[in-house]
Parts: structure tokens; C-alpha cells; sequence
């Protein structure tokens, strides 16, 4: 049987761009649907095949069938000769492989096999791109915005369409229809009606493959990024180190006369881009993070990782940074806590600490010296919880107490009592106006 099956499989694999031998075994796999239909209901249990040949594009069908003397019914029986003839130790009541391909199974096969085949091709071209895809999650793709839709972009891929949701959007982007725009390729998502392509805009990651295709020693590894804060649309910060002698990290990304770095502002549509040098000295990484303000001086607590940075006066509003927008990247980037002082801040500060020691040590001092002119004497506590003291009776002390010595210590008009160095009680006396 001469079919038109094999130049319509080359056709649909050249269109869909499928490998042919992918279409060739869906159209296979479905004429034999088409076979099992044509041999009416409830056949008996049979193994079936279709083999298309490539050379004269023919359908063949091979039925399992049953070896017999005498054939009923030659959809599921062969003769013994017949059977003898392909496998020649073949005996009566064994299942025998018989070429069966009807006379008119190309009408048959054409009508049965159709919807079948239009939609295992919908599955294999579903599986192809999901294929094709996966491959390449966590890289960028060029993909054109076709449309919105609740909020999501959706954007064309080649045969794929991907969604780009609001929080993966980037605040300084406008997407209309026809407009290529490159995207983070995030997750790929395989569902019932084909793959589910979650692109982005606002991923930190995006930031790092725009750098590795304008910068070619990061992309050969003579630069290396090591951390990355993003404020999507708004400001970036990266911090990159040098993996081979002799290279500028921070002069590589940004190119001659800026155009490398310009070229990724462009794509991001004039984000702001902070290139920094990395250092494994704590001190010199967060004073770089804080480009374009200059540190003076930078105070680690590693217990905290918290840093106080101390910034010429002119320059603490360019280190906080909009809204604090620039410390608190410096502090993502370096994965430390930041606070930034004036260096008059910072004086004023130590002023006031120094001022707070010399008041201390001079409460201390006057204490000592209270101390040392106080009147000590030791008084036992009656039954009736008071103690006599220069014909003074002081109390109620409490209870328990009671049979106990205190030591009475009296400076000036003052009368404190102690028990067991503890004051327990104080007594302030006012001379009488005469």
C-alpha cells in the first residue's frame, strides 16, 4: 500500500520543528489505533504494529494471530502453511507476527488516525519545548510581549509562550505589544496544556547573565561576581573580585569609556549600577559597598556583624542614600548590618561619653568620701523593730531584723542603716528654724 503518510510526517516535523522520528512514531502509534478500530469491538487481546518505510513511504501492519488448519475469521487467524512460511516450526494454537495490512486500510488509517495524530503531535511538540527549555532555565532569552492579562505580561518565546508575572516586573519597565525585551528564564512549569514558562525582569540573576554577555572576563572567569543587591528598576549594587592576576574587576565590567556598563543600564532601562571591588577584609568590602560615599573610618562588632561607619560630614546623606536606599544595599551586598555616623556625630558622641566618665568618677569619688567621713556605729534592733541612735529612735526596720546589729552611718543630716553592707534604710533630718 503506497501512503501519503511519510511526506505529510516530513512535512509536519519541518513546520513544527519536531525530529521527524518523533512524528513518524506518534503517526505509527496511532495507526494502530487506527487497526485495533478497524478489527470492530472488543477484539481478542493481540499484539499490533505499524512500521512506516522510509524509501517507498508504505504503512505496513503486522497483527499477532493464531496458527489454525482451518482459518474462521482471517483478522485473527492464519493458516498453518501461511504461518509456516515466516517461522517454520510454527504448530497449531501458537501466535504467529502476520503482515496484515488491509486493502483499504488508507482510507481507514486516514480517517481514524487523524485526530489522534493531530493531537500526539500537539504532545510531542509540548514535550519538545519543554525539552528545549529546560535546558535553559536560568538563562536569559529574547522573547516579544504579545499582550496583558491580569496583571501578567505575556510574552512569545518561538513556539512557547511565557508569563511574566507583576512581582517578577520591573518597576521602570513599560511593556506593549511586538516590543523584545531579554528575561530571565526562572522556572519552567509542565501542565496539562503544555509548559508554563515564568520568566522575569526583577531577579538579581538577571543582572548577573546581562553582565556575562557584555563582559567577556567575567564570562571566561578572569572576573568573578561575588554578591549582588538589586532594588528592581531602581539601583544595583555587584561586587566583583579578580581570579587572574594583572585584571581590573571594577574597570573590567565597566568598559571603556563606561560602554559595557552603559549597555546593561540601557537594557534595564537606566537602573542604576553600583560596581564595586570585593575584598575579604571586612573593613575595605563594606567601605567599597558604599560607593559613592567615601568611609573615614569603619568599627566592627563580629559578635553583632554589625558595622558603624563613620563619613565625612558632607558626605553622610550620599552614604544613607535616598530613603536609606544606599546603606541599606551596601548591607545586603556585604550581608552586614550598617550604620552610618558623621564625623562630627561621632566627636559629639565621644564628647558626651567622656563628659558622662568624668561625672561618674566624680559621683564615685564623692561617695568615697562621704564614705570615708561617715560616723559608723553599730546598733542592735529591739523587740519592737527600732533602733536607738543619739536618742533618736529609727524604724520600723523589718521583722526580721529583730536581735540583729546594724550599722548606723551618719553624715551631716543624713542617717543610713546597713545590714550586711546593704542600706536598709535612710533618714534625712532638717534643722529646726529657730
Amino acid at each position: 500500500m503506497k501512503s501519503d503518510f511519510y511526506a505529510a510526517i516530513s512535512q509536519i516535523a519541518a513546520e513544527r520543528g519536531i525530529p521527524r522520528e518523533s512524528v513518524q512514531e506518534v503517526v505509527e502509534q496511532a495507526l494502530v489505533t487506527a487497526y485495533r478500530r478497524y478489527l470492530g469491538n472488543n477484539p481478542p487481546p493481540m499484539e499490533v504494529s505499524v512500521k512506516i518505510d522510509p524509501v517507498s513511504g508504505e504503512a505496513r501492519v503486522f497483527a499477532e494471530k493464531q496458527v489454525v488448519e482451518d482459518v474462521d475469521d482471517d483478522r485473527f487467524e492464519v493458516a498453518l502453511d501461511i504461518a509456516r512460511r515466516i517461522r517454520s516450526d510454527a504448530e497449531v494454537g501458537e501466535m504467529v507476527m502476520v503482515e496484515s495490512t488491509p486493502n483499504d486500510f488508507g482510507r481507514i488509517a486516514a480517517q481514524t488516525a487523524k485526530q489522534v495524530v493531530l493531537q500526539r503531535i500537539k504532545e510531542v511538540e509540548r514535550d519538545h519545548v519543554y525539552g528545549e527549555f529546560m535546558e535553559r532555565e536560568g538563562e536569559i532569552v529574547t522573547a516579544q510581549v504579545q499582550r496583558h492579562a491580569k496583571g501578567n505580561v505575556i510574552l512569545e518565546m518561538g513556539k512557547a509562550e511565557a508569563v511574566l508575572p507583576p512581582k517578577e516586573q520591573s518597576p521602570a519597565d513599560r511593556y506593549y505589544p511586538g516590543q523584545r525585551i531579554k528575561v530571565y528564564l526562572q522556572e519552567i512549569r509542565r501542565e496539562e496544556r503544555g509548559p508554563r514558562l515564568i520568566v522575569s525582569r526583577s531577579h538579581r540573576d538577571l543582572i548577573k547573565r546581562l553582565f556575562e554577555m557584555e563582559v567577556p572576563e567575567i564570562y571566561n572567569g578572569a572576573v568573578e561576581i561575588k554578591s549582588i543587591a538589586r532594588e528592581p528598576g531602581v539601583r544595583t549594587k555587584v561586587a566583583v573580585a579578580a581570579r587572574q592576576e594583572g585584571v581590573d574587576p571594577v574597570g573590567s565590567c565597566v568598559g571603556m569609556r563606561g560602554i559595557r556598563i552603559q549597555n546593561i543600564v540601557n537594557e534595564l532601562n537606566n537602573e542604576k549600577i553600583d560596581v564595586v571591588q570585593w575584598s575579604p577584609e571586612v573593613r575595605t568590602f563594606i567601605s567599597n559597598a558604599l560607593s559613592p560615599a567615601t568611609a573615614v573610618e569603619v568599627q566592627l562588632n563580629e559578635e553583632e556583624k554589625s558595622a558603624v561607619v563613620i563619613v565625612p560630614d558632607k558626605q553622610q546623606s550620599l552614604a544613607i542614600g535616598k530613603e536609606g536606599q544606599n546603606v541599606r544595599l551596601a548591607a545586603k551586598l556585604t550581608g552586614w548590618r550598617i550604620d552610618i555616623k558623621s564625623a562630627s556625630e561621632l566627636l559629639e558622641e565621644e564628647r558626651e561619653m567622656a563628659e558622662a566618665r568624668e561625672a561618674a568618677q566624680a559621683e564615685a569619688m564623692a561617695i568615697e568620701s562621704a564614705l570615708a567621713m561617715a560616723k559608723v556605729e553599730h546598733r542592735k534592733v529591739g523587740a519592737n523593730s527600732m533602733v536607738r541612735y543619739q536618742n533618736i529612735d529609727l524604724g520600723p526596720l523589718p521583722a526580721e531584723l529583730v536581735g540583729q546589729t546594724v550599722d548606723v552611718r551618719s553624715v551631716q543630716d543624713k542617717i543610713n542603716i546597713y545590714y550586711n553592707d546593704k542600706l536598709i534604710a535612710s533618714y534625712i533630718f532638717e534643722e529646726e528654724e529657730e
